[in-house]
Formats: structure tokens, C-alpha cells, sequence
């Protein structure tokens, strides 16, 4: 996590309920959707009213209405958008998990519990009761390499632990995640090298971040659905609909051998060909 992101963590992702939950409440103090876009596109340069409004649709900001209908954000409002946005930029997260993030820090200022909210940096002490952890536990994640030892430890560190803890639960140890995170270098390794052309070009890396931005949610995405397949296949998970179609369709409704499966264009096709030459694979 980088120090930005710490930033925005502790002084940023307000309590939903403190921003926006009042609807058409008072918009004193707050400003419009113009101005939110003057204070963060220096830092966030590819923030967009439509944007905006997508994270709202998501659930994820909840700004306030005028009595004529426009949106008004509050300081809290903003604070909450660079938070998103920082975590999207420097950790690749996808939405679903900004707002778990999110969700969190809300229902720990529902519930008035503030030290359940990740600081800039936490003690080891700290970190161990906030994920409800034990050392030995947090020992092993470090000598594995998941979590990196230090003084202090910021929001990874506890996301990572605390996964750990609710593995640990169907049996799953530490030494058990390195193929975890063996399979994300090498995933990491991959958005990296096809975004090297982008990162090699002189000026903004704006357009290398958000080309890796990109191509890891598709990673992601992709994973997921490999992971649910091969569940699905060990009749420990549903097949998609698709898939049950194709199977009671047989083996005539089935693409051959060697030819692109559906939703695969030939550019598609050519440019994975591409991308294994590159590599020497």
C-alpha cells in the first residue's frame, strides 16, 4: 500500500452515514460535481462526471441532492472518492473490494468501534488483535513472503492477515498460499510486461497505470471464473448456464478442436499469439 493510499485510509473514507445519508438534507458547506472534478483531476486525471456517477450506482458514494435535484458532495464526499480512487490506482482492486473496504470502516463508525479502522500504521501488537490473529500466524505469512516484515503495517497487511484467519478455518495454512501468490506474480509479471511499451513512452505513466489497471481486472475476472469452473467440474459449485446448455446440447453444440471458442474474435486469437511470442512461450 502506498504511503498516498495510508493517507487517504486515515483521514479519508468517511463513514458513509457521515456524508451523504441525509438525502436532501442542509447541502451547506457541500459543493457541486464541477468542483469535486477541479480539486481531484490534478491527482486522479481520468475522474469524470460519468465516473462519479458510476461509483454512486455501485453504492460506493452516496452524495447529497439540492432541492432541485443536483448532486452535492461534502468534504467527507471527496475524502471517500480519493480513497477509492487511490485504491483502484495503486492496488488494482476491483470495486467489490473498495467496497468491502468501505463497508467496513462504515460499520465500524456505526458501531463506534474507531480502532477497528486501520490507521496509517499499525503495530505488530495492533495488527495481530485487529485481524485476530495469533504471532505464530503472522510469523509464517512473513517468512512466506504474503506479508512484508517491518515496524509497522498498513491496510494489506491487515486485508492479508485477516483472509488468513478465516482460511485457517477450513484447514488452509500459510504454507498453502504460496501458489496464492506464486500465481499472482506471475499475473503481475504479465500486465507488466504488456504494458511495458506504454511505460517506456516519455511523459504522463497515466496511460501505463490505467492500461494495467485494465488488463488486471480482466486477470482477475478471468481467474474467478477458471477457479468457479473448476468447481463446477469437481460438482462443488453450479455451472454456468451457458455451459449446462452446451452439455445437454452434446457434443455436436460443442466448438471443435482447435477452434475459437465463443465471444473469441480471430484479432483476439492473433493478438494472444502475439503476447506468447514476445515471451518465447
Amino acid at each position: 500500500m502506498t504511503r498516498e493510499h495510508q493517507q487517504a485510509l486515515a483521514s479519508g473514507a468517511p463513514a458513509r452515514g457521515s456524508a451523504s445519508t441525509s438525502g436532501t438534507a442542509s447541502t451547506r458547506g457541500s459543493v457541486a460535481i464541477g468542483q469535486v472534478l477541479d480539486e481531484l483531476s490534478p491527482e486522479f486525471p481520468d475522474i469524470s462526471p460519468s465516473k462519479i456517477r458510476f461509483l454512486e450506482a455501485e453504492g460506493l458514494i452516496q452524495p447529497l441532492r439540492s432541492s432541485s435535484g443536483y448532486r452535492r458532495f461534502t468534504a467527507a464526499d471527496i475524502s471517500r472518492l480519493r480513497f477509492i480512487l487511490t485504491a483502484q490506482r495503486d492496488e488494482y482492486l476491483p470495486l467489490r473490494v473498495i467496497k468491502e473496504r468501505l463497508d467496513a470502516v462504515d460499520g465500524a463508525a456505526a458501531d463506534g468501534a474507531a480502532s477497528v479502522v486501520p490507521a496509517v500504521a499499525m503495530t505488530r501488537s495492533e495488527l495481530l488483535t485487529a485481524a485476530g490473529a495469533a504471532e505464530e500466524q503472522l510469523a509464517e505469512l512473513e517468512d512466506y513472503g504474503l506479508i512484508r516484515r517491518g515496524r509497522s503495517y498498513g491496510a494489506q497487511a491487515l486485508s492479508v492477515l485477516r483472509s488468513a484467519v478465516q482460511l485457517a478455518g477450513y484447514g488452509i495454512q500459510p504454507r498453502h498460499l504460496r501458489a496464492v501468490k506464486a500465481a499472482a506474480e506471475r499475473e503481475a509479471a504479465l500486465v507488466e510486461q504488456a504494458v511495458a511499451p506504454l511505460a517506456r513512452q516519455k511523459g504522463s505513466r497515466e496511460p501505463a497505470r490505467r492500461a494495467a489497471r485494465d488488463i488486471a481486472a480482466h486477470i482477475a475476472g478471468l481467474h474467478a471464473i477458471l477457479v468457479e469452473d473448476g468447481l463446477a467440474e469437481a460438482g462443488l459449485a453450479e455451472a454456468a448456464l451457458a455451459d449446462r446448455g452446451a452439455a445437454e446440447a452434446g457434443p455436436a453444440a460443442r466448438p471443435a478442436s482447435g477452434s475459437l471458442r465463443s465471444g473469441t474474435s480471430p484479432a483476439d486469437t492473433q493478438q494472444a499469439q502475439g503476447l506468447r511470442s514476445a515471451s518465447g512461450r
